[in-house]
């Protein structure tokens, strides 16, 4: 465990915390309003953050005990409920590329100390905005073999941690609540929701949308303002989807298969079109998912036979953009097509087998994962899919990549 102790005997921003987290009463419980005017309320078994009362920053800590406080301001998000902060987060840890992504487009990626997998991270999609330069290298891994060690939350020492806290209880069996709370006291608090899917059993507690997570999380930064111009090109995107939408019976129907199943042994995962983010770009787009009707839950397990009973006009690889080289997705696309069955599938023989989006997106990868779909399921709406080489090109359909560009780095007008 790191030691917080000066030289001087002075209190740090930490201890300050702490003892003032001690004094400031029980943890709160989840809330149940809307997006960040929610209120908290009791809620037994959901894991909380801390309300503290107002903490001083380093640079206001004397030897004397009248110290006066900044002004300390909230935000409120279920599970945790009212989350204080007494001065916008100068360093945050995230989870994936959900709320990584969210802080990346609040101009936040030299203060990331930590994710779950940096190497996970789609820097294509970072890498197709003129002037932006994100960098994942220095970036601790917060995981190994699958676990948490809590000494890497206290190596790290972030003032916010974009986390689902519940979500840490899921993904590792030796955490429990105590750990959680001990990091949230500690070290820093929580603040997120695992808005991926809707349903999950352990999630009994209010779902938000990717904006509405993303509001939260910007008011946390104290950067409203690049909130706000994001939601102004999400609004225009999502106009420009409307105008140009062909009818419903000229829409392709897509299998969303995911690109990690076994290709050599023939069995793939495939999923329904989900509510929650996971899904957010095929649900803006009025996909027509072709296995809705022939799986009962989450996900199922097709082989090449059910594969081609279904048979949908196009498929899409979940993960493709993230969890695979171009090398080793065409890789993948060659062995469906040289075998047998795979081979007579409509989209092998109309060459639409595409490279689909990660299920962990925040609002810049969202922008590039609708326009990617947009182009794959409606080139004559929107463009051609030529690859990633795609998102690179100059002719702009959904959204100007310098517009957005310009709000990531903080080069806009209000």
């Amino acid at each position: 465990m790191a030691d917080d102790a000066t030289g001087d005997d002075v209190p740090t921003r930490r201890e300050y915390l702490q003892y003032a987290a001690v004094l400031g009463g029980s943890l709160v419980a989840g809330c149940r309003g809307d997006g960040g005017g929610s209120t908290a309320t009791p809620n037994d078994g959901v894991v909380g953050t801390p309300t503290a009362t107002p903490a001083v920053g380093d640079g206001d800590v004397t030897e004397t005990p009248t110290a006066t406080p900044q002004q300390s301001y909230s935000v409120s998000m279920a599970p945790m409920g009212s989350v204080e902060f007494d001065e916008p987060p100068e360093s945050w840890v995230s989870y994936l590329s959900t709320y990584g992504d969210m802080g990346v487009a609040l101009g936040k990626a030299d203060s990331l100390q930590g994710l779950w997998d940096p190497e996970g991270m789609p820097n294509v999609f970072y890498d197709a905005l003129p002037g932006v330069d994100v960098s994942f290298e220095d970036v601790a891994p917060i995981s190994g073999g699958g676990q948490f060690d809590k000494e890497i939350f206290y190596e790290l020492d972030a003032d916010v941690h974009l986390f689902d806290p519940n979500w840490l209880g899921v993904l590792a069996d030796d955490w429990d609540r105590d750990d959680i709370e001990e990091i949230a006291t500690g070290v820093g608090p929580f603040l997120g929701n695992y808005i991926r899917r809707r349903g999950d059993d352990w999630h009994d507690y209010q779902y938000y949308s990717l904006y509405d997570a993303f509001e939260i999380v910007a008011d946390a930064f104290d950067e409203r303002e690049r909130y706000e111009a994001f939601a102004s090109i999400h609004d225009d995107v999502q106009g420009t989807i409307e105008e140009n939408l062909p009818p419903t019976e000229d829409r392709p129907t897509v299998g969303l298969v995911s690109v990690t199943s076994d290709f050599d042994e023939g069995t793939f995962y495939t999923y329904p079109v989900q509510e929650g983010n996971n899904h957010k770009q095929y649900r803006d787009l009025r996909m027509r998912g072709a296995f809705d009707d022939h799986i009962e839950g989450s996900y199922g397990q097709f082989d090449y036979e059910q594969l081609l009973e279904v048979d949908p006009d196009a498929i899409v690889f979940q993960y493709g953009f993230s969890h695979v080289s171009t090398e080793e997705f065409e890789a993948k696309m060659q062995t469906m097509r040289e075998d047998s069955i795979g081979s007579q599938l409509s989209a092998v023989q109309n060459d639409r087998l595409y490279r689909g989006g990660t299920s962990y997106q925040g609002p810049i990868i969202n922008l590039f994962q609708t326009e990617a779909a947009a182009r794959q399921f409606y080139p004559d709406a929107f463009g051609e899919w030529n690859g990633m080489e795609t998102l690179r090109e100059g002719e702009l359909t959904l959204f100007d990549r310098q517009r957005v560009a310009d709000v990531v780095n903080g080069e806009f007008e209000v």
